[in-house]
């Protein structure tokens, strides 16, 4: 901040807010908008509290060889990117993919958003799709699976 001359940065994103400035010493104070979590201004004294640890008294979670085992023949879209999922071009057309469309590699799928720009996004498979995983218009991460495809 000193060296760009910076006396206040904010940003805020999907209920985050991360606003930091100088302070009177030349020290950036930050603070945050999500949870309950108090502001830092990096002259804290006493140290964060480590996090509870779940008791040893609680079992471990069961897992059967059948759930670590994938569909024969059963794939998934991925998405490539962070964004916002869209199934159509607007609101008022169909969707580019529903249950039972055939797809080869260069079908678009859907859309997704990210930075203000509209990314098609290809199927990169071949094969029927079998499901939509994803509601139109919600937020998703790198490498969520977006559709159930049966692979030809």
């Amino acid at each position: 901040m000193k060296r760009s001359e910076l006396t206040e940065f904010a940003v805020e994103e999907e209920g985050f807010k991360l606003k930091i400035r100088r302070g009177l010493n030349g020290l950036p104070v930050v603070s945050t908008g999500r949870g309950s979590n108090p502001p830092f201004s990096g002259m804290e004294t006493n140290p964060p509290m480590p996090m509870p640890v779940a008791s040893s008294t609680t079992p471990p979670m069961q897992v059967t060889p059948s759930a670590l085992q994938e569909e024969a023949g059963v794939g998934y879209i991925k998405s490539p990117m962070v964004g916002t999922f869209y199934r159509a071009a607007s609101p008022e057309s169909k969707p580019f993919a529903d249950s039972g469309l055939k797809v080869v590699d260069t079908t678009v799928v859907c859309i997704i958003e990210a930075m203000k720009i509209m990314n098609e996004i290809q199927a990169e498979a071949k094969g029927t799709i079998l499901e939509a995983l994803v509601e139109n218009g919600q937020p998703v991460e790198y490498g969520q699976r977006l559709f159930k495809i049966k692979q030809a």
